[in-house]
């Protein structure tokens, strides 16, 4: 496989974990009107978590496309860490950090955390300078 072939395949697989996030979020959001329906406090917390879902998988398919901005891959593995531990965290909660919905969670948010350090990396300056504009 060329370069650019590894390029658009590691931008397919990027892309993909970003949508598999989002699509995350549909079962969170299921299995969180299942669980807390009678709970409307924690149903909440839970729905809002299904909300940083999204927007965690969105904005990660935007930074595929974006594979200059250093401030939004930034922003992307700074969320993810977070989605992580609070994973990571759940997991513990429910005695059992290798449940199925924390491993799936994991999995995708170390990828996609690779993935933004990786923009972040090749948005670097390469030793040409850049000019400021106001």
């Amino acid at each position: 496989m060329t370069s650019a072939g590894t390029s658009g395949f590691l931008r397919g697989v990027d892309r993909t974990l970003g949508i598999l996030l989002a699509l995350g979020a549909a079962g969170h959001t299921m299995g969180s009107l299942k669980t807390y329906s009678e709970q409307p406090m924690v149903l909440l917390w839970a729905l809002c978590a299904s909300v940083l879902i999204v927007l965690l998988g969105v904005i990660n398919v935007l930074r595929v496309s974006r594979p200059r901005d250093a401030a939004l891959a930034w922003v992307c593995a700074g969320g993810l860490v977070c989605w992580l531990v609070a994973a990571i965290i759940f997991g513990k909660l429910v005695g059992n950090v290798f449940d199925f919905r924390v491993i799936i969670f994991a999995v995708l948010s170390i990828g996609l955390i690779f993935f933004s350090l990786r923009t972040v990396a090749a948005s670097a300056p390469s030793g040409v300078p850049r000019t400021s504009q106001v």
